[in-house]
């Protein structure tokens, strides 16, 4: 990864920290404390601790394979990762490991929130210090209320700096969730350059043609983005009838070649449509994940199904009361999106094949970081997904659209040992996920509420 452009430069000390690798120091430490670690910037950090075994019993366990809520179970954990679960009458609790005693509790895999900004939107006031620390604060909230992974969705004008903080994470400088990350994403003008209005480098890439389209693309991935998030369809409105109709932001053949070029470079598309040309043409380029989608019909649905996209709803973000808000001031009060948004939903959820996520939107504006679980609820009342199905969705469902099967989204023998618990039973009140009371991350415990 390259470390160019203002953000690195301008907060310096924690940035450098996304570089840095684990090692010895070159010589016999002489300094205060024990030996520590030592950083590529040439700063040394305290050590991770070493990992213990630990074992969890937990009363309740949800089995987000099968769905299925099992009893009595217990979880063995090693160097941060499951080394067995099962019956409490079949799995051994090794001698001198921790014992954490969930057995009055649900446990969970940790969630999985699949569209998140941890920057809020940049003002004019905004200063890179100021802009980062709100982005650490965002994704610990996170973390806390049982977010162990999470995907972001561009950075909001703070250009690579959620390369960073994914970096820093990874490093252990700071605890948050796994993060994917999609920088800066990149959109489509018909319009020419202003040669006298340059390029902000922290704001979405703007491109005009299919080479440029494909240029940015490897730019992006060539600057740690995991994610290419496009914009093929922009803002709705209403016709005098009532209908609903959505502006087209990208033509098709530029779309296909963001796509393609990312596909090619082994990443992924995350497409923001709320319906109309622009969001059939995300479907039809084959665009990972289809990003909100007001409009969405039975045959675009079926065509994202037969194509195995995923679909990431995002339902509180947009059936907030600003939402009827602006509808009122643009149709006098006669038209809303809201139903027609949870129609699709709806729809699309009991349509079979279809892969729903679980996503936010929470960017620190009209959805505080940390409450992300009201989605969950969002699912299953607005949605109609059982609860089982809800829980899926910000488990197993993200783990596969993040390629991250194998890693996290179940609790398994050899996956990662992120795990949450609740008091009560999610199955029968799904409102249970916003009372997160234990959160684990790679078998270090974050947060344990009596």
């Amino acid at each position: 990864m390259q470390r160019k452009g203002v953000l690195a430069t301008a907060f310096g000390i924690l940035l450098s920290a996304a570089a840095a690798q684990v090692q010895a120091p070159p010589a016999p430490w002489r300094g205060a404390g024990r030996t520590p670690c030592v950083g590529t910037d040439g700063g040394v950090y305290q050590c991770p601790p070493a990992s213990k075994q630990i074992a969890v019993r937990a009363g309740r366990l949800f089995d987000s394979k099968t769905g299925r809520m099992l009893t009595r179970q217990v979880v063995v954990i090693a160097g941060g990762r499951i080394a067995a679960v099962g019956p409490e009458a079949q799995v051994r609790v090794p001698a001198g490991a921790q014992v954490i005693d969930l057995s009055q509790a649900t446990v969970l895999p940790g969630l999985i929130d699949a569209h998140t900004h941890m920057f809020n939107t940049r003002g004019p006031k905004a200063t890179t210090e100021s802009s980062m620390l709100i982005a650490i604060q965002n994704a610990q909230a996170d973390l806390r209320a049982g977010f162990t992974a999470a995907r972001d969705m561009s950075s909001h004008g703070n250009g690579y700096a959620d390369v960073e903080i994914r970096n820093a994470i990874n490093e252990g400088r700071f605890d948050g969730p796994r993060f994917q990350v999609s920088t800066r994403g990149i959109g489509w003008s018909a319009s020419a350059a202003d040669p006298a209005v340059p390029a902000n480098p922290l704001e979405r890439a703007v491109v005009r043609s299919v080479e440029e389209a494909r240029a940015a693309v490897r730019d992006q991935i060539g600057r740690g983005a995991d994610w290419i998030k496009l914009y093929p369809a922009g803002g709705y409105s209403f016709t005098a009838t009532g209908q609903d109709q959505y502006e087209v932001t990208c033509p098709l053949p530029v779309l296909e070649a963001l796509i393609d070029e990312t596909h090619r470079l082994g990443k992924k598309a995350a497409c923001h449509v709320y319906g109309g040309e622009g969001q059939k043409n995300a479907i039809t380029a084959g665009c990972d994940t289809i990003e909100h989608g007001f409009g969405l019909n039975q045959e675009q649905v079926n065509r994202m199904a037969a194509k195995g996209l995923f679909y990431d709803p995002t339902l509180v973000r947009y059936t907030e009361p600003y939402m009827d808000d602006n509808d009122a001031r643009n149709t006098g009060g006669k038209y809303r999106i809201i139903p027609i948004f949870e129609k699709a939903a709806s729809m699309a959820a009991a349509t079979k094949g279809i892969k729903v996520m679980m996503g936010s939107g929470a960017d620190g504006s009209t959805y505080p970081h940390g409450t992300q679980a009201l989605d969950f609820e969002w699912l299953v009342k607005r949605a109609g997904l059982s609860p089982e199905r809800a829980i899926q969705a910000g488990t197993t469902i993200n783990a596969e659209a993040l390629g991250w099967q194998d890693q996290i989204g179940s609790i398994e023998e050899g996956k990662y040992a992120d795990l949450i618990a609740v008091a009560g039973n999610p199955l029968t009140d799904i409102t249970e996920l916003q009372r997160v009371r234990f959160v684990m991350k790679g078998g270090k415990v974050i947060k344990q509420d009596q």
